[in-house]
């Protein structure tokens, strides 16, 4: 479904988990049907369908394990994979703070970045993945136990560069002092003629005198004005 010209999908990370996930994995009715279902992992973020390559997307997601007899997710896709980065943020509810209760957590929210290529020689990329998933609360435990660790929101963006970090990432900043060093380094190997030679050591050389005179001729006047003050 597309949301009306103006309109725009920003919910809050309980909202996510709370309003939607829990939904979801309930089999209740989601609040609005906003949010398709597709394994993320059969995809490039570039290449991922529904909605605009520049604004965020969210989709439901069924993780699959990597192994048949293990854990591990699998996160490979055709180009890269997507790798988890710092830790994992609690998702507390608003109700729990707002009433000065202890803080009651909903979920998780997992920060994970895509990576082209394969070790050892993958690239980092600007593509940015929010992984939520449901914590386990009182009374509130599926009938399966597994669909509350497979089914998660995963909310994928570009991450938006500084002017700083294009002029690194194309090599503008580093160019920079290295043109420096070539253009000192080319104007003192030119070699002058022997007449603009002469010249310019002459004037080098009265221009020396001239400031010498110059500052001789200030510290006599500061000598003198500190004189007559004492």
């Amino acid at each position: 479904m597309r949301l009306p010209p103006g309109f725009r999908f920003q919910p809050t990370d309980e909202e996510l988990v709370f309003q939607y996930l829990k939904c979801k994995i309930f089999s209740c009715p989601l609040p609005a049907t906003v949010i398709p279902h597709i394994n993320i992992c059969r995809y490039d973020p570039w290449d991922l369908p529904a909605g605009n390559m520049k604004q965020e997307r969210y989709f439901f997601c069924n993780n699959e394990a990597k192994y048949r007899n293990g854990n591990r997710i699998n996160r490979t896709t055709a180009s890269g994979y997507w790798k988890a980065t710092g830790v994992d943020r609690q998702i507390v509810s608003s109700s729990s703070r707002n009433n000065n209760n202890n803080n009651q957590m909903v979920g998780m929210k997992k920060t994970l970045v895509f990576y082209r290529g394969k070790p050892p020689h993958e690239s980092r990329t600007d593509w940015i993945m929010h992984e939520y998933r449901l914590v386990n609360a009182a009374g509130t435990t599926p009938t399966n136990s597994n669909l509350m660790d497979n089914w998660v929101i995963c909310r994928i963006f570009l991450k938006k560069r500084s002017m700083r970090e294009d002029a690194d990432h194309n090599g503008v900043m580093g160019d920079q002092p290295g043109r420096f060093h070539d253009f000192m380094t080319r104007d003192n190997n030119i070699r002058l003629s022997p007449e603009i030679s002469s010249c310019s050591s002459s004037s080098s050389s009265s221009g020396t005198i001239r400031i010498s005179e110059v500052s001789s001729n200030e510290f006599h006047h500061e000598e003198s004005s500190s004189r007559n003050f004492f």
